[in-house]
């Protein structure tokens, strides 16, 4: 079965930073691009990141600069590194699996993670 577990979040300062991980099992992660999106209150889903098998990184506009998104295959882990972290980054933070693999569609999801940026 396939499980993504999401770490990581929480509240944090305007400038300030978080890092977010993501486990995957019961997949041959290697072989899967892995997504992080998000979708901020009373808004849409806003795609935020992606890693791809190719070790290709491709990032969304509002947080070219300032994210960083990274993949430990022998751990099969997907983290997003966040720096300078503004009030319109609250929202909450999702894992994607790539449906087959790198297709650019969304498949499995974990758990949300919420982050909060106020002062």
């Amino acid at each position: 079965e396939v499980e993504l577990v999401e770490y990581g979040g929480g509240a944090v300062q305007p400038g300030g930073s978080l890092r977010l991980s993501c486990v995957g099992s019961g997949f041959s992660f290697s072989t899967y691009w892995m997504y992080w999106v998000r979708q901020a209150p009373g808004q849409g889903l806003e795609w935020v990141s992606v890693f791809t098998t190719g070790d290709t990184q491709y990032y969304g506009d509002s947080v070219k600069g300032r994210f960083t998104i990274s993949r430990d295959n022998a751990k099969n882990t997907v983290t997003l590194q966040m720096n300078n972290l503004q009030p319109e980054d609250t929202a909450a933070y999702y894992c994607v699996r790539d449906f087959l693999g790198g297709t650019w569609t969304l498949g499995n999801w974990c758990q949300e993670a919420q982050v909060t940026v106020s002062s």
